[in-house]
Order: C-alpha cells, then structure tokens, then sequence
C-alpha cells in the first residue's frame, strides 16, 4: 500500500457488547497498518447493505469493514437476516469490486460471538480488517484495471 487507506468500519449495534470487541479488533488491526478509519453505526445486520451502498457511493473510502452478530433464536427470522445481509454484501462487493473484509459473525449463541468477537481470542473483527486492507494492497498490485 503506497499512502494509508481509507477505511470504513460499518458496525451493526444490536448487541452493543459483541460490537464493541468487534470494533476493538478492527480498529486495533487498522491502527497497525496505519489506516485512517471512520466509524458509522447501524441498529443492526439488516441494514448493513444498504448503508454500505450509501458509503460506497460517496467514493470516499478505500476499504470498507462490516461488523455485526446474528445470534440464532427460536425462529427463523436468523435464516433470513444472516442470509439476506451475506448475499447483499457479497452481491455488492463483486458488482463495485470492493475491498471489504466481513466481520459479520453468524452463530448459534451468545457465548460463541463472545469468543470469535474477542481481540484476545479469535479476533474476527482483526481478520475482517486485515483481509480488506489485503484486498486494497491487491487492487494496487493488480493496477488500475482492477478498478
């Protein structure tokens, strides 16, 4: 990466706690590598989509990280908000050809995000933003036609 990036860390806030080691990883990962980061918040993964096309649309970022939990309940109302957000994303990310890393955790329970949210334990969030910023260190290896 020739000069610092700029990075979009877009967290779903529904479980504020998980979040916050989420967010804890991503930004630690991106202090390292020395990425400027802005922050913006959504109530929850649903709505990550759709807010991630706004940011994308402003042009201003290099990198996009999104963070957020769904926890498996009693209905089925998992299957849809972890699928429909996944297929969005990823729908968005080859059609713009974005460099994102996806920190969005899909789990059965509580206990489970707590452990892959952890920077001191799994560091999902950590590894959504080392593999956006791997992605932007690819674009720029890859040239402008890559863009």
């Amino acid at each position: 990466m020739k000069q610092a990036p700029r990075v979009l860390i877009l967290e779903a806030d529904f479980y504020p706690h998980i979040a916050e080691a989420l967010r804890t990883g991503a930004a630690r990962a991106l202090e390292r590598a020395g990425a400027e980061q802005v922050r913006l918040t959504v109530p929850g993964v649903l709505e990550i989509p759709a807010a991630l096309a706004m940011a994308v649309a402003t042009g201003r970022f290099d990198a996009h990280v999104v963070l957020g939990c769904v926890i498996r309940g009693e209905t089925g109302h998992y299957d849809i908000v972890a699928g429909e957000s996944a297929r969005a994303i990823m729908d968005l990310s080859v059609a713009q050809r974005l460099a994102l890393g996806n920190g969005i955790l899909t789990v059965e329970t509580e206990q489970q995000a707590l452990v892959r949210a952890d920077p001191a334990d799994k560091d999902k969030g950590g590894d959504a933003a080392r593999a956006a910023l791997a992605l932007v260190d690819l674009r720029s290896r890859l040239g402008e036609e890559a863009l």
